[in-house]
């Protein structure tokens, strides 16, 4: 049965549209286990994918786990990832991070939302994309991308992410979760940008409300 929000949103046929427009859909962080993805993902904030990418590709080399972190000063750290937003600050919230991982954990990043939250520098949208992509739990992160193309869509009507979030998980099956997080950041990503979207080449421009609108 056809799921359907409010002012009757055609939710199945977007799914289905986001599916065949993005098959390829993943996450565009490049990790090799959690705690590659908990850190980039904590480094990704202010600073696109593609940067994140280029630091870690040299640091996960030369420092891969918690302990080898734990070796660097704050400083130190924050030289190794400028270039970054907020690199200062994440230098101190990643190490923080890594001394909770070795001494509570055994190194190791933990499953579980609570645990993850109540690491520094990790919210719930970082949580969410830990569980969802490093452990295969379902859950919905909303950056900025998936909450802009969500409510664009009609998907959600809310003005701030935690809010979207509760929205989305109502309106979308559970087992889908994962994978239209990663639709709707692409989506977001190479047509639905903020500024100057590209309406007119959207194929979902029909089940839209912003394109419909405008």
């Amino acid at each position: 049965m056809t799921q359907k929000a409010s002012g009757r949103v055609p939710i199945r046929k977007i799914m289905d549209t986001l599916a065949a427009m993005y098959p390829d859909a993943h996450c565009e962080l490049r990790f090799r286990n959690p705690f590659e993805l908990l850190i980039a993902t904590i480094l990704s904030a202010q600073s696109t994918d593609r940067q994140v990418n280029k630091v870690t590709e040299r640091l996960f080399a030369k420092y891969p786990t918690p302990q080898d972190f734990l070796s660097l000063s704050e400083e130190e750290l924050a030289e190794e990832i400028r270039g970054l937003g907020l690199y200062r600050n994440k230098s101190k919230n990643i190490l923080q991070t890594c001394r909770i991982l070795v001494e509570q954990y055994g190194g190791e990043v933990p499953a579980e939302r609570e645990a993850l939250e109540k690491l520094p520098g990790v919210g719930r949208k970082t949580a969410n994309v830990v569980l969802s992509n490093a452990f295969g739990i379902p859950a919905l992160a909303v950056d900025t991308h998936v909450h802009r193309v969500s409510n664009r869509l009609g998907l959600a009507t809310s003005n701030n992410p935690l809010e979207t979030e509760k929205q989305l998980t109502r309106r979308i099956p559970r087992e889908e979760w994962s994978i239209a997080h990663h639709r709707l950041i692409w989506h977001g990503r190479r047509i639905c940008s903020a500024r100057n979207p590209k309406c007119g080449i959207c194929d979902l421009a029909p089940y839209c409300r912003f394109a419909n609108k405008a």
